[in-house]
Protein backbone atom coordinates (compact mmCIF):
# COMPACT_ATOMS: atom_id res chain seq x y z
CA UNK A 1 0.00 0.00 0.00
CA UNK A 2 1.29 3.58 -0.99
CA UNK A 3 2.30 5.99 1.70
CA UNK A 4 3.01 9.18 1.66
CA UNK A 5 6.69 10.59 0.85
CA UNK A 6 6.98 12.32 4.60
CA UNK A 7 5.66 8.80 5.93
CA UNK A 8 7.79 6.80 3.68
CA UNK A 9 11.15 8.84 4.41
CA UNK A 10 10.31 9.19 8.18
CA UNK A 11 9.91 4.85 7.99
CA UNK A 12 13.20 5.14 5.81
CA UNK A 13 15.43 7.55 8.77
CA UNK A 14 14.22 5.17 11.14
CA UNK A 15 14.79 2.06 9.66
CA UNK A 16 18.39 2.80 8.51
CA UNK A 17 19.13 3.60 11.99
CA UNK A 18 18.40 -0.03 13.34
CA UNK A 19 19.38 -1.63 10.43
CA UNK A 20 22.13 0.06 8.41
CA UNK A 21 24.40 -1.58 11.24
CA UNK A 22 23.56 -4.67 10.20
CA UNK A 23 23.15 -4.24 6.99
CA UNK A 24 27.09 -3.13 6.40
CA UNK A 25 28.14 -5.71 8.54
CA UNK A 26 26.44 -8.32 6.64
CA UNK A 27 27.63 -7.06 3.41
CA UNK A 28 31.69 -6.31 4.41
CA UNK A 29 31.37 -10.30 5.32
CA UNK A 30 30.63 -10.80 1.89
CA UNK A 31 32.60 -8.19 0.05
CA UNK A 32 35.35 -8.05 2.46
CA UNK A 33 35.27 -4.43 2.23
CA UNK A 34 34.02 -1.68 4.41
CA UNK A 35 33.92 0.67 1.95
CA UNK A 36 32.26 -1.14 -0.69
CA UNK A 37 29.77 -2.63 1.75
CA UNK A 38 28.90 1.10 2.80
CA UNK A 39 28.44 2.13 -1.04
CA UNK A 40 26.03 -0.82 -1.12
CA UNK A 41 24.54 -0.19 1.76
CA UNK A 42 23.84 3.80 0.58
CA UNK A 43 22.60 2.30 -3.06
CA UNK A 44 19.91 -0.06 -1.14
CA UNK A 45 19.10 3.41 0.89
CA UNK A 46 18.56 5.21 -2.39
CA UNK A 47 16.50 2.40 -3.92
CA UNK A 48 14.22 2.66 -0.78
CA UNK A 49 14.09 6.20 -0.78
CA UNK A 50 13.06 6.02 -4.75
CA UNK A 51 10.67 3.36 -4.02
CA UNK A 52 9.06 2.94 -0.98
CA UNK A 53 6.88 5.80 -1.59
CA UNK A 54 4.78 4.26 -4.40
CA UNK A 55 5.23 0.68 -2.90
CA UNK A 56 5.16 1.20 0.50
CA UNK A 57 7.13 0.30 3.52
CA UNK A 58 7.63 -3.61 2.87
CA UNK A 59 7.30 -5.64 6.15
CA UNK A 60 10.70 -6.99 6.40
CA UNK A 61 12.36 -3.87 5.86
CA UNK A 62 16.04 -5.47 7.01
CA UNK A 63 15.75 -7.86 4.51
CA UNK A 64 14.13 -5.96 1.73
CA UNK A 65 17.47 -3.40 1.92
CA UNK A 66 20.16 -6.53 2.47
CA UNK A 67 18.91 -8.14 -0.75
CA UNK A 68 18.44 -4.78 -2.99
CA UNK A 69 22.50 -4.47 -1.73
CA UNK A 70 23.11 -7.77 -3.25
CA UNK A 71 21.23 -7.15 -6.35
CA UNK A 72 23.52 -3.66 -6.40
CA UNK A 73 26.72 -5.78 -5.98
CA UNK A 74 26.13 -8.32 -8.51
CA UNK A 75 25.55 -5.52 -10.46
CA UNK A 76 28.95 -3.83 -9.81
CA UNK A 77 30.76 -7.65 -10.26
CA UNK A 78 28.89 -8.06 -13.49
CA UNK A 79 29.99 -4.14 -14.36
CA UNK A 80 33.65 -4.64 -13.55
CA UNK A 81 33.72 -8.84 -15.17
CA UNK A 82 34.23 -10.35 -12.07
CA UNK A 83 31.83 -13.33 -12.23
CA UNK A 84 34.08 -15.76 -10.24
CA UNK A 85 33.26 -17.71 -6.99
CA UNK A 86 31.82 -14.71 -5.51
CA UNK A 87 29.16 -13.94 -7.95
CA UNK A 88 28.44 -17.71 -7.55
CA UNK A 89 28.37 -16.71 -3.49
CA UNK A 90 26.74 -13.86 -3.50
CA UNK A 91 23.68 -15.17 -6.00
CA UNK A 92 23.21 -18.23 -3.84
CA UNK A 93 22.84 -15.71 -0.99
CA UNK A 94 20.21 -13.35 -2.98
CA UNK A 95 18.13 -16.08 -3.37
CA UNK A 96 17.69 -16.80 0.34
CA UNK A 97 17.30 -13.63 1.10
CA UNK A 98 14.45 -13.07 -1.37
CA UNK A 99 13.03 -16.54 0.68
CA UNK A 100 12.98 -14.77 3.86
CA UNK A 101 9.55 -13.90 5.04
CA UNK A 102 10.62 -13.36 9.08
CA UNK A 103 12.24 -10.25 10.61
CA UNK A 104 16.52 -9.95 10.77
CA UNK A 105 17.00 -10.75 14.54
CA UNK A 106 18.24 -8.28 16.54
CA UNK A 107 21.52 -10.08 17.63
CA UNK A 108 23.05 -13.60 17.86
CA UNK A 109 23.97 -16.42 15.05
CA UNK A 110 25.74 -14.73 11.76
CA UNK A 111 23.94 -11.30 12.24
CA UNK A 112 25.39 -10.93 15.73
CA UNK A 113 29.33 -12.18 14.45
CA UNK A 114 28.98 -10.01 11.81
CA UNK A 115 28.03 -6.72 13.87
CA UNK A 116 30.92 -7.95 16.47
CA UNK A 117 33.62 -8.21 13.84
CA UNK A 118 32.36 -4.30 12.28
CA UNK A 119 32.68 -3.08 15.64
CA UNK A 120 35.97 -4.00 16.04
CA UNK A 121 37.16 -3.10 12.26
CA UNK A 122 35.55 0.57 12.75
CA UNK A 123 37.57 0.86 16.14
CA UNK A 124 40.65 -0.32 15.17
CA UNK A 125 43.95 0.78 16.21
CA UNK A 126 45.23 1.38 12.86
CA UNK A 127 42.81 4.73 12.92
CA UNK A 128 43.11 7.72 14.53
CA UNK A 129 41.29 8.33 17.29
CA UNK A 130 39.29 10.87 15.41
CA UNK A 131 38.81 8.79 12.25
CA UNK A 132 37.74 5.61 14.67
CA UNK A 133 34.97 7.93 16.28
CA UNK A 134 33.56 9.48 13.04
CA UNK A 135 33.58 5.91 10.98
CA UNK A 136 31.83 4.16 14.23
CA UNK A 137 29.05 6.74 14.92
CA UNK A 138 28.65 6.04 10.77
CA UNK A 139 28.73 3.00 10.63
CA UNK A 140 27.48 1.69 13.33
CA UNK A 141 25.14 4.80 14.55
CA UNK A 142 23.62 5.09 11.33
CA UNK A 143 24.30 8.69 11.49
CA UNK A 144 25.16 11.01 8.39
CA UNK A 145 28.33 12.85 7.70
CA UNK A 146 26.59 16.05 8.87
CA UNK A 147 25.23 14.82 11.69
CA UNK A 148 28.48 13.53 13.20
CA UNK A 149 30.23 17.53 12.08
CA UNK A 150 27.44 18.86 14.01
CA UNK A 151 27.83 17.08 17.04
CA UNK A 152 31.57 17.73 16.90
CA UNK A 153 31.56 21.05 16.17
CA UNK A 154 33.84 20.22 13.22
CA UNK A 155 33.47 20.95 9.42
CA UNK A 156 31.21 18.18 7.14
CA UNK A 157 34.14 18.18 4.83
CA UNK A 158 36.68 17.25 7.32
CA UNK A 159 34.35 14.39 8.88
CA UNK A 160 33.87 13.25 5.03
CA UNK A 161 37.89 13.32 4.71
CA UNK A 162 38.45 11.37 8.29
CA UNK A 163 35.73 8.71 6.99
CA UNK A 164 36.88 8.23 3.53
CA UNK A 165 40.43 7.87 4.70
CA UNK A 166 39.54 5.56 7.63
CA UNK A 167 37.89 3.38 4.93
CA UNK A 168 41.35 3.68 2.76
CA UNK A 169 43.30 3.19 5.74
CA UNK A 170 41.50 -0.40 6.66
CA UNK A 171 41.43 -1.38 3.11
CA UNK A 172 45.41 -0.50 2.72
CA UNK A 173 46.14 -2.49 5.98
CA UNK A 174 44.01 -5.62 4.65
CA UNK A 175 42.35 -5.47 8.12
CA UNK A 176 40.67 -9.05 8.23
CA UNK A 177 37.42 -8.85 9.07
CA UNK A 178 36.84 -10.48 12.24
CA UNK A 179 37.01 -10.47 15.94
CA UNK A 180 40.81 -11.00 17.88
CA UNK A 181 41.69 -13.85 20.02
CA UNK A 182 43.61 -13.73 23.25
CA UNK A 183 45.86 -10.99 24.17
CA UNK A 184 44.62 -9.24 20.80
CA UNK A 185 41.28 -8.99 21.49
CA UNK A 186 42.25 -7.32 25.24
CA UNK A 187 44.07 -4.70 23.09
CA UNK A 188 41.33 -4.04 21.19
CA UNK A 189 38.47 -4.45 23.41
CA UNK A 190 40.33 -1.20 25.12
CA UNK A 191 40.04 0.48 21.85
CA UNK A 192 36.45 -0.06 21.28
CA UNK A 193 35.06 0.82 24.85
CA UNK A 194 37.39 3.89 24.40
CA UNK A 195 35.81 5.24 21.06
CA UNK A 196 32.33 4.66 22.67
CA UNK A 197 32.84 6.05 26.25
CA UNK A 198 35.07 9.20 24.55
CA UNK A 199 31.35 9.87 22.29
CA UNK A 200 29.14 9.75 25.46
CA UNK A 201 31.60 12.25 27.27
CA UNK A 202 31.43 14.84 24.11
CA UNK A 203 27.44 14.06 24.28
CA UNK A 204 27.55 14.66 28.16
CA UNK A 205 30.23 17.20 28.55
CA UNK A 206 30.64 19.38 25.40
CA UNK A 207 34.15 20.42 24.58
CA UNK A 208 33.06 23.46 23.12
CA UNK A 209 29.86 25.73 21.59
CA UNK A 210 26.69 26.60 23.39
CA UNK A 211 25.19 23.76 24.52
CA UNK A 212 25.99 22.22 28.00
CA UNK A 213 25.15 18.83 26.77
CA UNK A 214 24.60 16.96 23.24
CA UNK A 215 21.84 14.20 24.30
CA UNK A 216 21.96 12.44 20.91
CA UNK A 217 25.47 11.98 21.54
CA UNK A 218 25.30 9.93 24.76
CA UNK A 219 21.86 7.97 23.53
CA UNK A 220 24.27 6.58 20.35
CA UNK A 221 26.96 5.75 22.93
CA UNK A 222 24.74 3.78 25.15
CA UNK A 223 23.23 1.71 22.09
CA UNK A 224 26.10 1.02 21.18
CA UNK A 225 27.97 -0.06 24.62
CA UNK A 226 24.58 -1.89 24.97
CA UNK A 227 25.50 -3.88 21.45
CA UNK A 228 28.82 -4.61 22.64
CA UNK A 229 27.71 -5.92 26.07
CA UNK A 230 25.16 -8.02 24.58
CA UNK A 231 27.83 -9.59 21.93
CA UNK A 232 30.52 -10.34 24.51
CA UNK A 233 28.43 -10.89 27.53
CA UNK A 234 31.44 -12.15 29.41
CA UNK A 235 33.60 -9.11 29.00
CA UNK A 236 32.80 -7.21 32.55
CA UNK A 237 34.84 -3.98 31.22
CA UNK A 238 31.66 -3.70 28.49
CA UNK A 239 29.11 -4.00 31.52
CA UNK A 240 31.07 -1.76 33.59
CA UNK A 241 30.76 0.92 30.64
CA UNK A 242 27.42 0.23 30.62
CA UNK A 243 26.73 0.81 33.95
CA UNK A 244 28.75 3.80 33.81
CA UNK A 245 27.03 5.43 31.35
CA UNK A 246 23.90 4.63 32.04
CA UNK A 247 23.73 6.03 35.59
CA UNK A 248 25.48 9.22 33.79
CA UNK A 249 22.88 9.35 31.52
CA UNK A 250 20.88 9.24 34.44
CA UNK A 251 21.46 12.65 35.79
CA UNK A 252 20.69 13.98 32.11
CA UNK A 253 17.30 16.13 32.62
CA UNK A 254 18.54 17.35 36.57
CA UNK A 255 22.51 19.04 34.72
CA UNK A 256 20.77 21.79 32.53
CA UNK A 257 18.34 24.53 33.90
CA UNK A 258 15.56 25.93 32.22
CA UNK A 259 17.80 28.43 30.14
CA UNK A 260 20.19 25.17 28.86
CA UNK A 261 22.83 26.79 31.88
CA UNK A 262 24.79 24.05 33.90
CA UNK A 263 23.57 22.92 37.23
CA UNK A 264 26.33 20.95 38.97
CA UNK A 265 25.99 17.22 40.67
CA UNK A 266 25.29 19.10 44.49
CA UNK A 267 23.39 21.21 43.20
CA UNK A 268 21.09 19.08 41.24
CA UNK A 269 17.39 18.28 42.26
CA UNK A 270 17.58 14.12 42.54
CA UNK A 271 14.33 13.75 41.95
CA UNK A 272 14.77 14.69 38.31
CA UNK A 273 16.93 11.35 37.82
CA UNK A 274 16.45 8.68 35.88
CA UNK A 275 15.28 5.84 38.23
CA UNK A 276 15.19 3.47 35.44
CA UNK A 277 18.51 4.05 33.34
CA UNK A 278 20.06 4.03 37.78
CA UNK A 279 18.29 0.72 37.86
CA UNK A 280 19.85 -0.61 34.85
CA UNK A 281 23.23 0.57 35.62
CA UNK A 282 23.36 -0.94 38.64
CA UNK A 283 22.24 -4.27 36.78
CA UNK A 284 25.20 -3.94 34.68
CA UNK A 285 27.52 -3.22 37.45
CA UNK A 286 26.02 -6.24 39.07
CA UNK A 287 26.64 -7.94 36.04
CA UNK A 288 30.20 -6.91 35.91
CA UNK A 289 30.71 -7.84 39.91
CA UNK A 290 29.87 -10.97 39.26
CA UNK A 291 32.07 -12.26 35.97
CA UNK A 292 34.83 -11.99 39.46
CA UNK A 293 38.16 -10.38 39.51
CA UNK A 294 39.35 -7.77 40.00
CA UNK A 295 36.98 -4.11 38.74
CA UNK A 296 38.49 -2.76 35.65
CA UNK A 297 38.42 0.96 35.22
CA UNK A 298 34.85 1.42 33.62
CA UNK A 299 33.58 -0.94 36.13
CA UNK A 300 35.39 1.28 38.88
CA UNK A 301 34.18 4.85 37.71
CA UNK A 302 30.23 2.86 37.25
CA UNK A 303 31.46 2.28 40.76
CA UNK A 304 32.23 5.83 41.80
CA UNK A 305 28.85 6.31 39.76
CA UNK A 306 26.80 4.02 41.24
CA UNK A 307 27.45 6.24 45.20
CA UNK A 308 26.35 8.96 43.86
CA UNK A 309 22.98 7.32 42.63
CA UNK A 310 22.26 5.31 45.67
CA UNK A 311 22.16 8.98 47.90
CA UNK A 312 19.03 10.28 48.25
CA UNK A 313 20.66 13.58 49.33
CA UNK A 314 24.10 15.33 48.23
CA UNK A 315 24.71 15.22 52.20
CA UNK A 316 24.30 11.33 52.29
CA UNK A 317 26.87 10.77 49.92
CA UNK A 318 29.49 8.33 51.19
CA UNK A 319 32.33 10.65 49.61
CA UNK A 320 34.83 8.36 51.87
CA UNK A 321 34.25 5.16 49.69
CA UNK A 322 34.04 7.55 46.50
CA UNK A 323 37.68 8.56 47.50
CA UNK A 324 38.83 5.01 48.46
CA UNK A 325 37.36 3.67 44.94
CA UNK A 326 39.01 6.55 43.41
CA UNK A 327 42.49 5.45 44.76
CA UNK A 328 41.86 2.16 43.59
CA UNK A 329 41.56 3.56 39.91
CA UNK A 330 44.64 5.78 40.02
CA UNK A 331 46.75 2.79 40.82
CA UNK A 332 44.92 0.73 38.30
CA UNK A 333 44.92 3.37 35.40
CA UNK A 334 46.96 6.78 36.79
CA UNK A 335 46.21 9.44 34.55
CA UNK A 336 46.33 13.24 35.54
CA UNK A 337 42.55 13.77 34.81
CA UNK A 338 41.95 11.06 37.64
CA UNK A 339 44.06 12.51 39.93
CA UNK A 340 42.20 15.85 39.55
CA UNK A 341 39.10 13.97 40.41
CA UNK A 342 40.90 12.09 43.24
CA UNK A 343 41.37 15.93 44.46
CA UNK A 344 37.72 16.89 43.90
CA UNK A 345 36.53 13.40 46.31
CA UNK A 346 39.52 13.96 48.78
CA UNK A 347 38.22 17.55 49.37
CA UNK A 348 34.79 16.05 49.94
CA UNK A 349 35.81 13.46 51.98
CA UNK A 350 38.21 14.92 53.96
CA UNK A 351 38.63 18.58 53.82
CA UNK A 352 39.13 21.11 51.11
CA UNK A 353 42.57 21.40 52.15
CA UNK A 354 43.53 18.26 51.39
CA UNK A 355 42.01 18.24 48.36
CA UNK A 356 44.28 21.63 47.58
CA UNK A 357 47.70 19.25 48.16
CA UNK A 358 46.51 16.65 45.00
CA UNK A 359 44.98 19.60 43.06
CA UNK A 360 48.76 21.72 43.88
CA UNK A 361 50.90 18.16 43.04
CA UNK A 362 49.30 18.21 39.41
CA UNK A 363 50.44 22.03 38.39
CA UNK A 364 53.19 21.19 36.97
CA UNK A 365 51.95 18.85 34.89
CA UNK A 366 52.67 19.59 31.27
CA UNK A 367 49.26 17.52 29.77
CA UNK A 368 46.85 19.69 32.37
CA UNK A 369 48.93 23.12 30.64
CA UNK A 370 45.83 24.04 29.00
CA UNK A 371 43.16 21.43 30.56
CA UNK A 372 40.42 23.91 32.23
CA UNK A 373 39.22 21.66 34.92
CA UNK A 374 42.18 21.97 37.02
CA UNK A 375 41.97 25.74 37.65
CA UNK A 376 38.29 25.20 37.95
CA UNK A 377 38.81 22.44 40.73
CA UNK A 378 41.44 24.51 42.13
CA UNK A 379 39.54 27.38 42.48
CA UNK A 380 36.66 25.32 44.52
CA UNK A 381 38.62 24.26 46.79
CA UNK A 382 40.39 27.61 47.27
CA UNK A 383 37.06 29.38 47.97
CA UNK A 384 36.09 26.80 50.10
CA UNK A 385 38.91 27.49 51.86
CA UNK A 386 38.30 31.06 52.32
CA UNK A 387 41.13 32.16 50.03
CA UNK A 388 38.71 33.83 47.43
CA UNK A 389 41.11 35.99 45.51
CA UNK A 390 43.03 33.28 44.76
CA UNK A 391 39.99 30.98 43.93
CA UNK A 392 38.68 34.47 41.58
CA UNK A 393 41.77 34.03 39.59
CA UNK A 394 41.39 30.40 39.10
CA UNK A 395 37.67 30.46 38.24
CA UNK A 396 38.81 33.27 35.33
CA UNK A 397 41.72 31.70 34.54
CA UNK A 398 39.66 28.32 33.52
CA UNK A 399 37.32 29.92 31.79
CA UNK A 400 39.42 31.28 29.57
CA UNK A 401 40.25 27.89 28.75
CA UNK A 402 37.31 26.44 28.08
CA UNK A 403 35.36 26.50 24.80
CA UNK A 404 32.24 25.49 26.18
CA UNK A 405 30.20 28.80 26.17
CA UNK A 406 27.90 27.60 28.94
CA UNK A 407 30.82 26.74 30.84
CA UNK A 408 32.20 29.58 31.01
CA UNK A 409 29.32 31.23 31.70
CA UNK A 410 29.32 29.49 35.11
CA UNK A 411 33.12 30.32 35.77
CA UNK A 412 32.89 33.40 35.78
CA UNK A 413 29.72 33.26 37.81
CA UNK A 414 31.57 31.58 40.19
CA UNK A 415 34.24 34.10 39.66
CA UNK A 416 32.18 37.06 40.48
CA UNK A 417 30.89 35.76 43.43
CA UNK A 418 34.54 35.52 45.34
CA UNK A 419 34.88 39.37 44.50
CA UNK A 420 31.08 39.73 46.21
CA UNK A 421 32.50 37.44 49.44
Amino acid sequence: MAVTAADAHRAIDAVWRIESPRLIAGLTRIVRDVGLAEDLAQDALVAAVEQWPESGVPDNPGAWLMATAKHRAIDRLRRNERLDRKHDELGRELEAAQKMSTAVPESGGEFGDDLLRLVFIACHPVLSTEARVALTLRLLGGLSTDEIARAFLVPEPTVAQRIVRAKRTLTAARVPFEVPTGADLAARLDSVLGVIYLIFNEGYSATAGDDWMRPALCLDALRLGRLVAELLPREPEAHGLVALMEIQASRTNARVGPSGEPILLLDQNRGQWDQLLIRRGLAALDRAEALGGALGPYALQAAIAACHARARTAAETDWAQIAALYDALAQLAYSPVVEINRAVAYGMAFGPAAGLELADALCSEPTLRSYHLLPSVRGDLLAKLGRSDEARSEFERAAALTRNARERDLLLERAAACSRS
